[in-house]
């Protein structure tokens, strides 16, 4: 079993749209399962039309609750509540609350409350879902507004698309990762086989491209970059191939502007199945061949 995550330096350079590229290349030689990792803003479903299978809860931290038949509104609480999150009571009221947005689980004030008026739960903060796609079981998730943790939520994904993979037998598991280097891509990144960034041709393509390399390094994965639209700034493109030949990253090739792209988007379908002879499905069709290679997939 393999694993290949698509990664970005920021959000908008078509990560997306190349995981569901490949994902359709790749399922006419092997088998497949799908992650979707982005969960803050997942919608690697929207080009896969999948039929949901399972749908499961996922906690995340706890949060204080204060009991007020118990409370006597002593405020003591309040006084130790580093976030402000204890809410003082209404002149109508008698006794505190809790304000959740702002509560971190910290659990001080459980230890100091002298009536033990006050205890935690975790709430639902998003749900996890295995769903049935056309080029292979995707897992995917979705956080509730405002929620946290979405690392750990990250890691459930992956944990499940990786032990369905392995009993079923499968070859690849396509991680669709998360843009930037917070913790939802260090979720998503260790253990893999391969990474591939996906870039433009823009002002911080260098600077995004460095962070994402530096966060791969610590989990002592190699990248391989790709170039989106790289035709429409072609000294940019320029300096980002030259930049990874300087650092010997792989580069995978380059995908140019094709407005077939987003007739594909519009279609919900990846722009290989959609427009297999234009000019994005011909490059992302050597990018895979190449990627094949990285991984050393006959």
């Amino acid at each position: 079993m393999k694993q290949v995550v698509i990664l970005s330096g920021k959000g908008g350079t078509g990560k997306t749209s190349l995981t569901a590229a490949l994902a359709h290349l790749a399922h006419a030689g092997m088998n497949l399962v799908l992650a979707d990792a982005d969960v803050d803003a997942a919608n690697l479903d929207l080009l896969l039309d999948p039929e949901k299978l399972e749908e499961h809860d996922f906690t995340g931290g706890f949060k204080a609750v204060i009991h007020g038949e118990a409370c006597t509104a002593c405020g003591r609480c309040f006084e130790v509540c580093r976030f402000g999150a204890v809410i003082e009571p209404k002149p109508s009221g008698k006794t505190y609350g809790v304000d959740e947005s702002r509560c971190e689980g910290c659990n001080t004030c459980i230890y100091q409350c002298p009536e033990k008026a006050i205890s935690n739960y975790r709430p639902v903060a998003g749900k996890w879902f295995r769903s049935s796609t056309p080029y292979g079981t995707l897992f995917h998730a979705e956080m509730n507004a405002g929620e946290e943790n979405s690392g750990k939520l990250v890691s459930i994904v992956r944990k499940e698309a990786a032990e369905a993979c392995v009993s079923t037998g499968c070859d690849l598991v396509l991680v669709d990762g998360p843009p930037g280097v917070g913790c939802p891509v260090i979720a998503s990144c260790s253990g893999v086989d391969a990474a591939v960034i996906t870039t433009e041709p823009g002002i911080s393509s260098i600077h995004d491209l460095v962070r994402v390399a530096e966060t791969l390094a610590l989990f002592h994965v190699k990248p391989a970059v790709c170039i989106n639209k790289s035709d429409i700034n072609p000294k940019r493109r320029n300096e980002i191939v030259e930049f990874c030949s300087g650092e010997g990253i792989t580069f995978l090739g380059d995908i140019p502007f094709d407005e077939n792209v987003m007739k594909a988007l519009s279609m919900r379908v990846p722009v290989t199945a959609a427009f297999p002879e234009s000019p994005a499905a011909s490059a992302v069709a050597d990018i895979w061949n190449r990627l094949r290679t990285l991984i050393e997939y006959p």
